[in-house]
């Protein structure tokens, strides 16, 4: 394997690790905020212990997303340094505003969160864990402005003396019509992971105690805990499909190609059926053996532009078109390929659909269980909402594999109402003065690092959900003789 090679595999390991810890701290934080600002008004001791038990997930996992996430950066000067240096003018302004802004609010308020229970004032405590929920939301913001602008290029020009994106509107940067398509669809995405996590880890414990002692004093609190998953899970799918589908629009008019490669389309269609299932050489060295054998009639011209009678292009006429356009082949001769790997994106798009259906059946399941004031739920359900756990997750990890692999073989995809100058291949973009030697080296490393990190994560988080609530006192601020005492974590 080449360096460019072992450079995009590095990449996507790591980037895809970190991921799949993101969605649960963007949406567990908020979370926490609200179970929190539920026990400051009721005063109620079930919504205090709800928060210290889930607080605690949070962190774990926060600790984790800080410590993989700080690698993805020095990638972009190391494996990446071609990259960088044509769009680092652009991309590294979203990026430092999330380091300066968001990421240190982020950190500061958990900080006064984790050891401010005894020492702040209720309200004031409550305002730090929602100012930190506020930063996540504003880091995922300007990462997803930074990544929207590498799918659909504003706010910026080519100079062609320097042979760099150099950019002459942040407004627009950070308004990109991708980005404020695109985070709305990840923030509800993040609600879904989080409301699986919760609803299925109390429907494991209802089950539990149940079969103990039908009695049991903390059903009623983990009814509620799983109500409120179900509730936040419900929601947060309908957020997924209205905004997903206005996303898929918005990607059928930036990037036709990577919308054609998600149903594996070769031919122009119209109306353009939407595969259920397709077979054939989806590897993309033979796209005409591709054959699609359970579809929806005119759903994909649908899904694209809002009729259902559409023409929609197949991979084959926009190879054309984009050889046209972009150029037919390298310098050396070399025939370009537009057209994404149909594998990849085409089994990525329709696990990121089918395993968020796990999701449904939970929350479906917990409302009907619980309802009136049941608490006894069968014992299935407790299979169901750990085999449930991990799929939001997964749904959300191929859902960026679609992204962008689907975009390839830009790592900058051209704006096709802008400036051709502003895109970048991917062959051009890794750093050429690293040998595939090096960047094996630290991809095995970074792999065995990040297992053993996850290992960790793992089993801490079992650790943690198997032991349950615990049981608290309500924090009593500590009065002036105490303030020489050391800080307490508090969990």
């Amino acid at each position: 394997m080449e360096a460019l090679e072992l450079a995009r595999w590095q990449f996507g390991i790591t980037t895809v690790y970190h991921f799949v810890l993101v969605p649960l701290t963007i949406g567990l934080s908020l979370l926490v905020a609200i179970m929190q600002t539920a026990w400051v008004r009721t005063g109620n001791e079930k919504w205090l212990r709800l928060t210290k038990f889930y607080g605690k997930l949070l962190l774990i996992n926060f600790a984790l997303g800080v410590a993989t996430g700080i690698v993805q950066e020095f990638q972009f000067g190391m494996n990446w340094s071609e990259y960088s240096r044509f769009v680092g003018d652009v991309f590294g302004a979203p990026l430092a505003m999330e380091a300066l802004l968001a990421f240190f609010l982020e950190s500061t308020f958990l900080g006064l969160w984790i050891f401010g229970w005894d020492r702040l004032p209720k309200k004031v405590h409550l305002m730090t864990v929602w100012a930190f929920s506020i930063g996540s939301f504003l880091s995922a913001y300007f990462i997803i402005a930074a990544n929207s602008w590498m799918q659909h290029p504003v706010g910026a020009e080519f100079n062609p003396e320097t042979g760099r994106a150099e950019m002459n509107d942040i407004f627009a940067v950070l308004t990109n019509n991708t980005t404020l398509v695109a985070f709305p669809h990840v923030i509800a995405t993040a609600f879904l992971v989080a409301g699986t996590f919760v609803s299925g880890i109390a429907v494991y414990w209802m089950v539990r105690h149940h079969r103990a002692d039908k009695n049991h004093a903390d059903l009623p609190m983990y009814r509620t805990a799983a109500r409120f998953g179900a509730v936040v899970m419900i929601i947060a799918g309908l957020g997924v499909i209205i905004t997903g589908d206005i996303q898929a629009k918005l990607m059928f008019e930036q990037q036709p190609i990577k919308m054609a490669a998600a149903e594996g389309l070769v031919e122009t269609a119209q109306p353009a059926p939407f595969s259920l299932l397709s077979v054939g050489n989806l590897a993309g060295d033979d796209p005409d053996s591709v054959r699609h054998l359970i579809e929806i009639p005119g759903f994909l011209s649908f899904m694209a532009t809002g009729d259902w009678n559409a023409e929609v292009k197949g991979l084959n006429e926009l190879q054309e078109i984009y050889a046209e356009r972009y150029g037919a082949t390298l310098e050396d001769g070399t025939e370009i390929e537009y057209r994404p790997n149909l594998a990849v994106t085409y089994w990525s798009f329709r696990l990121m659909i089918g395993l968020a259906v796990f999701s449904a059946a939970l929350a479906l399941g917990v409302l009907w269980f619980t309802r009136k004031k049941r608490v006894d739920m069968p014992g299935w359900m407790r299979t169901l909402a750990l085999v449930s756990l991990p799929m939001p997750f997964l749904a959300a990890s191929f859902g960026w594999i679609f992204t962008e692999m689907g975009r390839q073989p830009f790592v900058v995809a051209p704006n096709p109402t802008g400036s051709d100058q502003i895109m970048l291949m991917t062959m051009f973009g890794y750093s050429t003065s690293v040998s595939a030697g090096e960047v094996l080296t630290s991809m095995i490393s970074f792999t065995v690092v990040y297992a053993i990190l996850g290992v960790f994560w793992f089993r801490l988080i079992q650790r943690y959900a198997v032991e349950g609530a615990p049981q608290v006192e309500e924090p009593q601020v500590r009065s002036d003789d105490d303030s020489a005492k050391p800080l307490s974590f508090a969990y």
